[in-house]
């Protein structure tokens, strides 16, 4: 309980839900710092920071994302951007004896016509989702750089794939926001204009695995205590193992928020990736599983939306 953790993205979806998970369990040690106060693009001042602060667990949160539009529209940001993070945080791991490195990535990194469930050596086996190729391959980039520094220099870096997340402390601000929060904005600034209808991208047909942040804490966690990189491969998916349409998930959203109109959907925008369903049966064989419902996790969300007014802005 008295091992110095930092936190890179402490203030973001992934890396607050870290923060508290952390603080129950009783860890004090916890190093954070805003973007102000450390810009992880810049290389010296990440070396300065690790050289100051002598990190002995790094929880790599810290991302540039965004929803389909995003990637879309600025593939290069998003490919450069975190390379930048991810090699920074990775190689300062490396040079100041960093116990232990637990590095988050994505779902998007399979490829867009994977065989459902996704299991963890699919990865690399056909092409990605053109729209959000360039946060793939980053993502793809920071496991086999977890991975060769293992082999290289035994490190004990874990790789972890989360489904799609959602949460307390959630992008709200469209047109960089996911599905998930920019409909559950779209739908409660409708119910307070007295809106007839929502419009949601696409056909509604996809299917999506939703896993609540602080769920993927608790796993992270539970890695973090529990097991070597050695035990774990490349990396590990951590999922709910169910999905759903993006039809029901709109529904669900538009009943948790109380909107009385209709749904109506754009089928002239895309659609991204027919289905996303992580095989989560390596995380279960471990001793660990999601607890959260969606129905239970839009509900705690749509509450922190109402009472925290800034996440929206």
């Amino acid at each position: 309980m008295d091992k110095n953790i930092y936190i890179a993205g402490h203030k973001g979806l992934v890396g607050s839900s870290i923060s508290r998970q952390l603080t129950a369990k009783g860890f004090s040690k916890i190093i954070t710092r805003s973007h102000q106060e450390l810009d992880l693009l810049d290389r010296k001042k990440v070396f300065d920071f690790f050289g100051q602060e002598n990190p002995q667990w790094v929880f790599l949160a810290a991302a540039k994302v965004g929803g389909i539009y995003a990637n879309n529209t600025y593939p290069a940001d998003f490919l450069l951007e975190n390379l930048k993070i991810q090699n920074n945080i990775i190689e300062a791991c490396y040079q100041f004896g960093v116990e232990k490195l637990l590095f988050l990535g994505s779902s998007c990194i399979f490829p867009k016509l994977a065989p459902q469930p996704i299991k963890e050596e699919y990865l690399l086996t056909s092409p990605l989702e053109p729209t959000n190729e360039a946060y793939a391959i980053a993502k793809i980039e920071g496991i086999k750089l977890c991975a060769a520094m293992n082999r290289q220099h035994g490190t004990n870096y874990i790789s972890v794939m989360p489904a799609n997340l959602y949460g307390f402390n959630d992008n709200y601000r469209s047109p960089n926001a996911h599905a998930l929060p920019m409909l559950l904005r779209r739908f409660h600034e409708a119910k307070m204009k007295q809106e007839k209808e929502v419009l949601v991208w696409g056909t509604g047909k996809p299917r999506r695995e939703f896993l609540f942040s602080d769920d993927l804490a608790e796993a992270c966690l539970f890695l973090m205590e529990n097991c070597e990189a050695k035990d774990i491969g490349e990396f590990i998916n951590i999922g709910i193992g169910k999905d759903c349409t993006i039809l029901e998930l709109a529904q669900e959203i538009k009943n948790v928020v109380g909107f009385k109109g209709e749904i109506v959907f754009d089928s002239s925008r895309p659609d991204g990736t027919p289905r996303k369903l992580l095989d989560v049966s390596r995380m279960n064989a471990l001793g660990w599983s999601a607890k959260t419902s969606l129905k239970e996790g839009l509900k705690r969300t749509y509450e922190d939306f109402l009472t925290n007014p800034e996440i929206r802005l």
